[in-house]
């Protein structure tokens, strides 16, 4: 198959529509926790079968961090053109709006390729909106998004959760006290429409998932997805993951950037900053990446999918069977 460049979509409004336009033809989304083989799988159905890969991952979004997101290869994406890669620069902001835009651009020009889109990543919420939709909200004026980051500079952080749980109780719930980005975003909807966000978002259910998804994945037995996590932990450091940090601190992103403090990134900020022992670093990566992976496997399990959907789960050693199945549902019989 020859080889695309990966695509660069440009800045699109977070607030436009509520439904990406899927078209027609095969979607395929390969899907699983962090460490689970999912990008593996991905590529073997992609180079069997003319496909693209199309990222689902939230931290490959941003350029520079590498390692620590266990971004494809330079070898794989010369292998199989890859998309939603290397988008934005790490102090720059992403939404599932955009990624639903992003998508649909993405896939439609697969498809215009004659190739198969294939879905891979770990961020269900970037499945959902893609496959299902979000809700529209109204653009929020400048003059409302500064005033709240002014308030969060001045107040704290904490000021701001107090705010959010008056004016909108029940998007309080559901956003951590300590999630910067989302309460500050809840506060801006309300002061720029009278209306608590969670009023839009109920405004448009999600729609049903398109009829043309097959949706795999992998799935580990517990103890062995445990040694899989910290051997890969501690690949990534030995492949240069300090290092990384270090250069992108030295590139004059402070380490305080909210994909700076994903899992991993933080921790290091915390050895470079003399706050934890290097002897202390792989296993609490290891650790806190287990407690994300169980969440993940959480969320798609409540979910039956990314979109609703059944998933094919695959047990290690069985991705035979699950390329047999792609190969069935690509040639139309189910």
């Amino acid at each position: 198959m020859k080889a695309v460049a990966p695509s660069s979509c440009p800045p699109t409004n977070p607030e436009e529509g509520s439904r990406g336009s899927l078209g027609e033809g095969p979607l395929i989304a390969v899907v699983g926790v962090t460490a689970s083989g999912k990008s593996r799988l991905a590529l073997e159905i992609a180079e069997r079968f003319g496909g693209e890969i199309l990222n689902a991952d939230a931290m490959q979004v941003f350029r520079y961090l590498d390692i620590g997101t266990a971004k494809p290869s330079a070898d794989d994406q010369a292998r199989i053109p890859h998309h939603l890669i290397d988008l934005i620069d790490p102090d720059e902001s992403y939404s599932a709006a955009r990624y639903l835009a992003d998508g649909s651009r993405a896939i439609a020009g697969i498809r215009s390729r004659g190739h198969v889109p294939i879905m891979c990543g770990g961020t269900g919420l970037y499945f959902k909106a893609l496959l299902r939709g979000i809700a529209p909200v109204p653009a929020v004026p400048a003059a409302v998004r500064g005033a709240v980051r002014e308030m969060a500079q001045r107040e704290g952080l904490a000021a701001c959760y107090a705010e959010l749980v008056r004016v909108d109780p029940h998007a309080a719930q559901r956003i951590h006290a300590h999630d910067n980005s989302r309460i500050l975003r809840a506060l801006e909807v309300f002061r720029a429409t009278g209306r608590p966000l969670t009023e839009f978002q109920q405004q448009v259910p999600f729609g049903e998932p398109p009829a043309n998804l097959l949706c795999v994945g992998m799935q580990w037995q517990r103890e062995a997805l445990r040694a899989r996590i910290t051997g890969r932990v501690e690949a990534m450091l030995a492949a240069g993951w300090i290092g990384e940090v270090e250069r992108i601190r030295g590139m004059g992103y402070p380490l305080t950037l909210k994909p700076l403090q994903a899992i991993g990134y933080r921790e290091i900020g915390e050895l470079l900053a003399g706050r934890l022992p290097r002897a202390e670093l792989a296993p609490l990566i290891a650790t806190k990446t287990r407690q994300y992976a169980k969440r993940q496997g959480t969320w798609f399990r409540n979910q039956q999918g990314p979109g609703g959907d059944e998933v094919l789960w695959c047990p290690p050693g069985e991705e035979a069977t699950i390329i047999r199945r792609v190969g069935r549902y690509l040639a139309g019989q189910a």
